[in-house]
């Protein structure tokens, strides 16, 4: 980015001389110099050159209670004062830990009051697959464990967490998938349900899972992922027949259902976790993210209490973290959790902010640009297109990221999958900052495209 700040400068300086950044190309990175992000407050964030920027990602989908809340801060410096580190390994344990498993069990679905701590929800993912398949080892059942996942998934970015998602782009880096994971087709009727309606495409994706287990053998099924909502494939929610179908067929075979909350969990859809929102009844429950609002790293795994059961009659799961569970990230976790439950944050979002986010969010359909609004909480996806009718893409033009662009410069942040842009606000939003977040949306859409007409 262009600046006349001389310390911004500075600050690119040392990016391009010594920071390698996730997802992205090094190459161009250095050429452009990224934004520098300085301070934030609530629901804006501040570059270095004195932007103002509305957060309509919540960071990466999870400063849930907004940014710059003290009580957070005050958390995890008594923390840090009282028991700034100590390890869950060798029968040990601290009280931070423990009253964060409790606090979770409490807002988990009814069955679920295990947690196994991990750094993040990559860690978690790849916690999961371990214990899906020493959970088979125990039960006498060792070749369960192939697990199934869907096409345009994401489940973090570890070698078994990329493995797990289906995002052929990062499959084509490093020999991926692993063996033993294999893909089905995702519930994304805008792009892949053809002239089906979204009633009979949701069944037919919905089957997929049925053919696939099929093929495996049922035998070496260990275990099905999935997110409630499909977050960086493009917040992709499935027709409404999607999950009554997968839930049918899950009963029917006797494999385990993993839903990976890492951005659904902790109030995004208007319910703790996006299984309540659906009633999916998992086996176990993939978390992070809002967990402590961003603040500080942490992740986990929620297990199904008849699982730990059997568990208990392994001996010992040998997979475990240096950071597992620490304590000032269960103590930053706690307070967040608090400050959700006493404020009412998720009951909120479901009762004012999400319907009137979804409602005004809507009012863009009427945008030449726009194929399809659509959302759930406070979560949405706006669909761009070329035509309306045939639901029609801009070939190669990269509309999507045009899009971004304008965005930034007009201080909102959307992201973009593809030509998708998406949005997931901090759960602390008001109706006012919706309208802002409306507002600029459409005024970057009309920039798109006048500059696709130009």
């Amino acid at each position: 980015m262009t600046s006349n700040n001389p310390q911004t400068r500075e600050w690119q300086t040392l990016s391009n001389d010594h920071h390698l950044a996730p997802f992205s190309d090094f190459k161009q990175l250095k050429e452009k110099g990224p934004r520098i992000i300085t301070h934030a407050k609530g629901v804006y964030l501040w570059d270095s050159e004195g932007n103002q920027i509305l957060d309509g990602m919540a960071g990466l989908w999870c400063v849930a209670i907004g940014y710059g809340r003290d009580e957070l801060a005050d958390a995890a410096s008594k923390q840090m004062r009282e028991l700034p580190y100590y390890n869950l390994f060798f029968q040990t344990a601290h009280p931070p830990v423990l009253e964060l498993a409790k606090a979770i069990a409490d807002i988990a679905p009814q069955g679920m009051n295990h947690v196994f701590f991990t750094g993040s929800g990559s860690e978690g993912n790849d916690t999961m697959l371990r214990m899906v398949r020493h959970y088979w080892a125990i039960k006498g059942q060792p070749n369960k464990k192939v697990i199934i996942s869907r096409k345009n998934g994401y489940h973090g970015s570890t070698v078994a967490g990329a493995s797990l998602g289906g995002m052929t782009y990062m499959h084509e880096q490093g020999d991926l998938p692993i063996p033993g994971i294999v893909h089905i087709a995702q519930p994304y009727w805008f792009t892949e349900g053809g002239d089906m309606t979204p009633e009979a495409f949701g069944i037919w994706a919905a089957n997929q899972l049925e053919e696939k287990i099929l093929e495996v053998g049922v035998d070496n099924v260990g275990a099905f992922i999935a997110e409630p909502i499909q977050g960086a494939g493009g917040v992709i929610i499935p027709p409404d027949s999607y999950w009554p179908r997968i839930k049918e067929i899950l009963a029917k075979y006797d494999i385990l259902f993993v839903a990976d909350e890492v951005i659904c969990g902790f109030g995004r859809t208007g319910e703790w976790f996006g299984s309540d929102f659906y009633d999916l009844k998992p086996d176990m429950m993939t978390i992070a993210k809002g967990l402590t609002s961003g603040y500080i790293p942490m992740g986990g795994l929620i297990v199904r209490d008849e699982v730990v059961a059997v568990l208990n009659e392994g001996g010992d799961f040998n997979h475990g973290f240096t950071y597992s569970g620490h304590p000032v990230a269960a103590a930053v976790a706690l307070e967040n959790i608090r400050i959700m439950r006493d404020e009412k944050i998720v009951e909120r979002v479901k009762t004012e902010t999400a319907p009137y986010l979804q409602k005004r969010l809507r009012e863009l359909n009427d945008h030449p640009l726009v194929g399809e609004v659509r959302g759930v909480g406070l979560l949405g996806a706006i669909e761009l297109v070329q035509d309306k009718a045939t639901r029609k893409r801009y070939e190669g033009k990269g509309v999507g990221m045009i899009c971004r662009q304008f965005c930034f410069d007009n201080g909102l942040i959307m992201r973009a999958v593809g030509d998708t842009m998406i949005i997931a606000p901090p759960l602390v939003i008001t109706p006012a900052e919706i309208d802002e977040l409306v507002t600029k949306a459409r005024k970057c859409l009309d920039l798109t495209l006048s500059a696709l007409q130009g």
